[in-house]
């Protein structure tokens, strides 16, 4: 008798159906977020104006090719345990929980309360995601999260910091 087809694109792993299926969903919901929040950066980008132009410009270029740079990553993250990832633009927009923002002026004070509310929600996303690799005892998934993470945490603290009006307290 002739052992079971394998599916061409499954790569083996020791981590069980369950782990994979569960990781690689997760990730590739983290995978849509991030080329979400990746156009709106580079959206708000374009079309920031105003007094503080040039410094909001170079933030959120830099910002949008660091969210960039985790997506290859991310998705061969996916690959590497067993799973499929994501294929086009359709499939991030259903996996996305990144919503757009499509008006034609955004001020620039909104655009950077809106940027750091997104990317708070994708640590949020992370940290979950983070949860269910411990669970299934994936240390390398876990440990790319760490880092994404902490990167994360350095983009809201940038643009929380420049949106803040009033005195040092905040107020």
């Amino acid at each position: 008798m002739a052992p079971p087809a394998t599916p061409r694109l499954k790569t083996p792993s020791d981590l069980g159906d369950n782990a994979r299926k569960d990781i690689a969903g997760a990730v590739n919901a983290l995978l849509a977020d991030a080329f979400a929040l990746y156009i709106k950066t580079k959206n708000f980008h374009w079309h920031v104006s105003g007094p503080h132009f040039r410094d909001y410009h170079l933030l959120l270029d830099d910002q949008a090719a660091e969210i960039l740079a985790t997506t290859d990553e991310l998705a061969e993250r996916v690959r590497k345990i067993g799973g499929n990832t994501i294929r086009s633009i359709g499939d991030i927009a259903k996996k996305t929980r990144i919503a757009d923002n499509d008006a034609a002026y955004v001020s620039p004070e909104d655009m950077l309360a809106e940027l750091r509310d997104d990317t708070q929600r994708v640590i949020t996303a992370m940290r979950e995601t983070h949860d269910l690799c411990d669970e299934h005892n994936d240390v390398a998934t876990a440990s790319l999260l760490e880092n994404y993470i902490d990167a994360a945490e350095k983009r809201v603290w940038f643009l929380y910091e420049i949106g803040r009006k009033g005195s040092p307290d905040g107020h």
